[in-house]
């Protein structure tokens, strides 16, 4: 181990685990835990909170009176757990919501307890292995960063001013485009000329913020991923399919009658789906060195500790949590999922959830060492873990409705514990440079991961029913069963009656009540879903259409908002793939070779295969995001400062707030249109109660106005960007 000394020396005691940092950091990671959700619906990528937390918390306790460096570092420790159990929730569970089932808040937070407190309690026994004897040789930049803003803080050197006016500015910018509707936020144009192929930029700040953090190479391959699929893939399949006089994979429709979104669902969709699966499997093979090489070094590692520890006197830098909670601690909550009825996971999911979640929270640690959190290939191990639990249930003969839940809620545990593993790691990491108490950072991240699961829970189950729509649909031929279910239990009655609320008040209200039907596996052509039928007649009426990962996106000429979270939406794909024998395999394998294709040429694959599966608006968005980055860092250079300057500079923090601005403010915008809905009006109430958009006319509906205000926003991110540290 190289030599260290810590900022605080371990025989100075100052304030630490106080419980205004708890507080603080809970409250914050609330509302980045939240930002993240929607993030990962969104986008399929969350983004770290360490960084402006810390800020955050020198500002706020600065304007209180004073704390020490050691109470800011809990306040970001506590905090920063939302971004682990986010992705790692977000990143599994709506896969249940594809598979015809409801997302139960109680399911989803007892799962993101779980997952959380796993994860740092394996990271127990490895923090002496791996942040203590590996401190030169695996460098946990984030945690260093981290560390760096906090001493500078100690220092007098660093104001929240930033991150605040980035946070104001993009709510205020985010409502009055979504809300009042001063602008659109999907400006482009369909091009007729070329197999009708659309091309649309999202406008949002939160995209422009992520984009900016990510920079310029990994935004440029998303953005190629998205031109590959919306201006090569999609115009294709129209030319070449445009003769065709039957649908194919299961569509109603002819190819020549499809729009650009109707073809992205039924071909692109899938042809992502295999190269995104790809690419994560190709990163975690190439990950095979050094997951092997982490896992016996952290055994040995570990082994030689406690024969350390044994003969030296405990430093306050150096007294962890006992390693008896982490084997005791992670085997009472696999026996609590193996025996709470209302999550499903047996005896042999408890064991697969521990054996794969210690094995992967020592791989995530120690690639969070050596490249960081953000190459950390968490939608890998997930994969990987998820693959080989579906083969597991095939094997034993476990294909039912029930066993594809069971897989993903264990693939759930695995990518918050593997998600928090690395994560902790960091903070542990910030916790070591610093001179902190590893015992009291390791309880604070127990306690965020507990208030960041409460917070995850509520946000997603909030933002699917608010963008959740009973749409009017029939389906010929089909007659749902009276009541129980269908011989192959495919379709199911529910014992519950539902009436028919409208689209925000779109359409008229149907006095009528109908049945509730639940489709698992499609069925006669009735995708999985849940549906409204005649009580009389036992035929579809209605589609009620989910929030996340919802089918319909138009209906009588008004787009329906939906959140497409991507991973999840992966992870049902490869449980039903391999459960179901369902998936339109060709479409899948022409994307598991296109990822192949574009690894051969020597270009990271996951970003663009993540770039097709995603819409081209959304990684437009950050596209822009990264070229001010890109112009950023060229001045930077220019200038001769370093690099480290930029990645903890007033760039990040301004782009941090406009992430946390913008989705609060969807948040925020999803509630108000929820409460209309729910009262029979419009979605878009507001909008006309103001009517600012009717006065503008032409003005509220110009795709170069929405581009020019979004320029401007830019504009201030460069400018930002360009301040010195």
């Amino acid at each position: 181990m190289a030599d260290h000394q810590p900022y605080i020396s371990p025989a100075q005691s100052p304030a630490e685990l106080t419980p205004r940092a708890v507080a603080l950091g809970v409250l914050l990671g609330l509302v980045f835990g939240a930002s993240n959700v929607y993030l990962a619906l969104k986008i399929g990528l969350t983004v770290s909170a360490s960084i402006p937390i810390a800020v955050l918390a020198i500002t706020i306790f600065r304007a209180l009176g004073r704390a020490t460096i050691l109470e800011n570092n809990i306040v970001q420790t506590t905090g920063s757990a939302a971004d682990s159990v986010s992705a790692g929730v977000v990143f599994t569970i709506p896969a249940i919501l594809l598979m015809g089932y409801d997302l139960d808040i109680s399911r989803v937070t007892i799962l993101a307890i779980a997952g959380g407190l796993m994860g740092v309690l394996m990271m127990i026994p490895l923090r002496r292995a791996l942040i203590v004897k590996e401190h030169g040789n695996l460098p946990y930049p984030e945690g260093t960063a981290c560390a760096e803003v906090l001493i500078a803080g100690e220092k007098g050197g660093i104001h929240a001013k930033t991150v605040f006016q980035a946070f104001g500015l993009a709510f205020a910018y985010k409502f009055l485009m979504t809300a009042l509707k001063l602008w659109p936020e999907y400006p482009g144009r369909v091009i007729r000329s070329y197999q009708s192929a659309e091309v649309r930029m999202e406008v949002s700040p939160e995209l422009m913020g992520v984009g900016y953090i990510i920079g310029p190479r990994i935004a440029g391959y998303l953005f190629a991923g998205g031109c590959l699929a919306y201006v090569v893939l999609m115009p294709a399949i129209k030319l070449f399919g445009s003769a065709m006089t039957e649908p194919m994979f299961g569509t109603t429709k002819l190819i020549r009658d499809m729009n650009a979104g109707e073809i992205r669902a039924a071909f692109v969709f899938y042809i992502g789906a295999g190269a995104v699966a790809t690419a994560g499997i190709i990163a975690l093979v190439r990950s095979l060195p050094t997951i092997l090489g982490a896992f016996r070094a952290g055994f040995a590692d570990m082994k030689a500790s406690r024969v350390g520890q044994a003969v030296a006197a405990r430093l306050r830098t150096d007294d962890d949590l006992p390693i008896t909670l982490t084997v005791f601690g992670s085997a009472a909550l696999a026996l609590v999922l193996a025996f709470l009825p209302q999550i499903g996971v047996n005896i042999l999911g408890g064991v697969l959830i521990i054996l794969f979640g210690f094995f992967f929270t020592t791989v995530s640690s120690r690639i969070c060492g050596q490249i960081g959190s953000s190459a950390n290939p968490i939608s890998g191990m997930t994969i990987a873990s998820l693959i080989a639990i579906s083969f597991i249930f095939l094997l034993l003969g476990w294909t039912q409705i029930d066993d594809r839940v069971r897989a993903i809620s264990i693939a759930c545990v695995i990518a918050v514990a593997v998600a928090n593993g690395g994560n902790t790691s960091q903070d542990l990491k910030t916790g070591f440079l610093v001179g902190a108490t590893p015992r009291r950072q390791q309880i604070a991240i127990l306690i965020g991961a507990i208030g960041s699961a409460l917070a995850v829970g509520w946000t997603l189950t909030f933002l699917n029913d608010a963008y959740r729509y009973q749409v009017p649909e029939t389906r010929p031929g089909f007659v749902a069963p009276a009541s129980g279910h269908s011989p192959d239990g495919n379709v199911v009655v529910l014992d519950e009656t539902m009436a028919h609320f409208g689209i925000g008040g779109s359409d008229s209200i149907d006095a009528d009540t109908y049945q509730v039907v639940r489709v698992y596996v499609e069925t006669g052509g009735v995708p999985a879903g849940k549906y409204l039928v005649d009580p009389a007649s036992h035929e579809i009426r209605y589609v009620v259409d989910p929030g996340i990962g919802g089918r319909i996106r138009e209906y009588g000429g008004r787009e329906l908002k939906r959140l497409d979270s991507p991973k999840a939406t992966l992870m049902a794909l490869i449980t039903d793939g391999i459960l179901t024998h369902r998936l339109p395999w060709a479409l899948v394998l022409i994307g598991v070779f296109l990822t192949i294709g574009i690894e051969l040429m020597g270009v990271q694959s996951l970003p663009v295969a993540v770039g097709v599966y995603l819409p081209l608006t959304t990684s437009a968005g950050m596209f822009a995001g990264g070229v001010v980055r890109w112009l950023v860092e060229r001045r930077h250079r220019a200038a001769n400062r370093s690099m480290a300057e930029i990645e903890s500079g007033p760039g990040v923090l301004f782009a941090s707030g406009l992430i946390a601005g913008g989705a609060i403010c969807v948040i925020a915008v999803a509630a108000v249109a929820g409460w209309g809905s729910a009262r029979g009006k419009a979605a878009d109430w507001l909008a006309d109660a103001v009517g600012l958009y009717h006065s503008l006319g032409a003005f509220a509906t110009s795709s170069l106005v929405s581009l020019i205000v979004f320029g401007l926003l830019g504009f201030g991110l460069y400018r930002v960007g360009l301040r010195k540290q």
